[in-house]
């Protein structure tokens, strides 16, 4: 597969687990950008093993995972938060509040649900997490759980 083909058809897919792991859309394009390096510079030695999908969130995984690190060894002051005009505030909004709810979960949780989000089949995800596929099944339906009782607190 061509690298151009894989940036094209997974962008989206990295940025928004990216997204849900860091819940920043500049610091989750950084981390979605460095990823993209990473699969280049490692594409010629993709063995075919798994679908290159799973390969790519592996590497989508594990790179956020070390970022995410590497950030928390680092000092941080606290920064304003940006307010931004947003075209369709309702949808702008459940999708902030999404990213907010995950970002909240711990990080197998993380992953696990930020591929399924991304329609990645569950045996995917097992091999991809190291879990067992019905493991996955279970923690993908109590995640939905947590999420929904996260997203009835904050509209209350």
């Amino acid at each position: 597969m061509v690298f151009e083909d894989i940036y094209r058809d997974y962008w989206n897919k990295v940025f928004r687990i990216c997204m849900g792991y860091v819940n920043d859309a500049d610091w989750a394009k950084d981390i979605a950008q460095e990823t993209f390096i990473i699969i280049w510079k490692q594409l010629p030695k993709f063995r075919n093993e798994s679908a290159i999908g799973t390969w790519i969130f592996r590497i989508t995984s594990n790179n956020c995972l070390r970022q995410i690190e590497r950030q928390n060894r680092m000092p941080t002051t606290e920064l304003p938060e940006q307010i931004e005009y947003e075209p369709d505030p309702d949808k702008e909004w459940q999708s902030k509040l999404l990213y907010k709810c995950i970002a909240e979960l711990p990080e197998t949780d993380r992953i696990i649900i930020s591929l399924e989000l991304e329609d990645v089949k569950q045996v995917e995800i097992a091999k991809i997490t190291g879990l067992s596929e019905s493991n996955v099944r279970v923690k993908i339906f109590r995640i939905k759980e947590k999420l929904t009782q996260k997203f009835k607190q904050y509209e209350q």
